[in-house]
């Protein structure tokens, strides 16, 4: 691409960040759409941006669609090509706003995925209830990195920094004992890991996770619990206190999600200042920086006391600042983690693999159904537009039609 063409780039990633205060994700997302416009219009002839044409535009977007895009990712990109055509026309870099009339097209609404409402308490209460047990293992325990991760925590210094460097050569064997004494201790209790692995009450792992409890892990070691005894303490070693804490972050971040349908980024991104607790409140940053205060109910208070009583503390390193909800490293619990948890739960309690964001549409659809006004619930989800909430009306009623046609004798 020629460089008058990525400087416009640049620019215009700027822009969107600093001026219109758009967030990272979207910042990436229509950039990403912009180098693909330009480097299409580079490839049929346009050496700077008074080259490009509607005509260049179109081409892209058909472009596009025979190669599979869907007609949301297609709307997306129409609307990143109308705003750099404004932009660039504001600011003298186009002789004209060539993209203004392009048309979008119309994405097809699909009703969101709704849990019941007993099927969402099964979900959030699933890290302390006895008896669950999580499925699709994928990494052995480890009982002496659970215990570096605790040492490191409370700042033990060079032995932490030795058990590290022993935990990491365990691909030479090192650990081969650990590994052993965790694998007696699962089948013991029942627990067995996906890829020959063996966890020691059930649990999941992923991506590096190292616990002797817990369970699908997330993304830097951050899992979510199966333990087949729920939150019963097997002993009071570092392993088992970092469990027990993973657990009830766990349990608290389920309850946050589904007790107040923030998104799953809002509430990754909560401090510990942003909760009151006195009225029970959580102020939450949305999309475009907004912030917001979001009720949540007892269930929530209950899980985030004893939460930043009994789990935090166990979790929590310097690094760690003001972040409410931590990984089991001690750094801000980050989405993809969260993601992995609540799908993690989901199929442990036997429910369909279900992403956060299904929680926030269960918690919307529940208010709705239960009586609550369609602006307090735009309001409660930091919708900008009210169409975008108009949605969970539309399943309120798709659910009341089938109970009508299964129950009425006229149906």
């Amino acid at each position: 691409m020629p460089e008058p063409l990525r400087d416009a780039v640049d620019e215009f990633a700027r822009h969107l960040a600093s001026v219109r205060n758009r967030s990272p994700h979207t910042v990436r997302a229509y950039v990403a759409d912009l180098v693909s416009l330009l480097d299409h219009a580079h490839r049929m002839g346009c050496a700077d941006l008074a080259g490009l044409s509607l005509d260049t535009v179109r081409s892209w977007l058909a472009k596009q669609r025979t190669m599979g895009a869907a007609r949301a990712s297609l709307a997306r990109r129409a609307a990143a090509a109308r705003t750099f055509s404004a932009w660039a026309h504001r600011g003298g870099l186009l002789p004209s706003d060539v993209a203004a009339t392009l048309a979008s097209p119309r994405p097809q609404r699909t009703l969101p995925t709704v849990l019941r409402a007993d099927q969402a308490v099964l979900l959030v209460e699933a890290p302390t209830r006895p008896g669950t047990k999580a499925a699709n293992q994928t990494e052995a325990a480890d009982p002496t990195g659970a215990q570096v991760r605790a040492e490191a925590a409370n700042g033990t210094g060079a032995e932490a920094r030795t058990e590290t460097t022993n935990r990491t050569e365990s691909a030479a064997g090192t650990q081969v004992a650990d590994r052993t004494e965790a694998a007696d201790r699962t089948r013991a209790q029942g627990g067995t890991g996906a890829d020959g692995g063996t966890r020691a009450d059930g649990g999941i792992g992923a991506e590096g996770g190292t616990r002797a409890e817990g369970g699908i892990g997330a993304g830097d070691g951050d899992g979510v619990g199966g333990s087949a005894t729920g939150r019963r303490r097997v002993g009071d070693g570092p392993a088992d206190r970092v469990a027990e804490a993973v657990l009830l972050r766990d349990r608290a971040l389920l309850e946050l999600l589904y007790g107040t349908g923030v998104r799953v980024s809002e509430a990754c991104g909560i401090d510990i200042a942003d909760v009151d607790h006195g009225r029970r409140v959580v102020r939450v940053r949305g999309k475009g920086g907004r912030e917001r205060a979001v009720p949540y109910g007892l269930p929530a208070q209950r899980a985030l006391d004893e939460w930043l009583r009994q789990g935090r503390p166990v979790l929590a390193v310097p690094s760690s600042r003001d972040a409410l909800l931590l990984g089991s490293r001690g750094g801000r619990l980050n989405p993809t983690s969260a993601r992995r948890i609540v799908g993690g739960y989901a199929q442990a309690a036997g429910l369909p693999r279900i992403s956060p964001h299904a929680l926030r549409h269960s918690a919307a659809t529940h208010l709705l159904e239960g009586g609550a006004d369609l602006r307090a619930v735009q309001e409660l989800l930091g919708h900008s537009s009210l169409a975008s909430t108009q949605v969970y009306t539309h399943v309120s009623v798709d659910r009341l039609r089938n109970a009508y046609r299964q129950a009425h004798p006229r149906a």
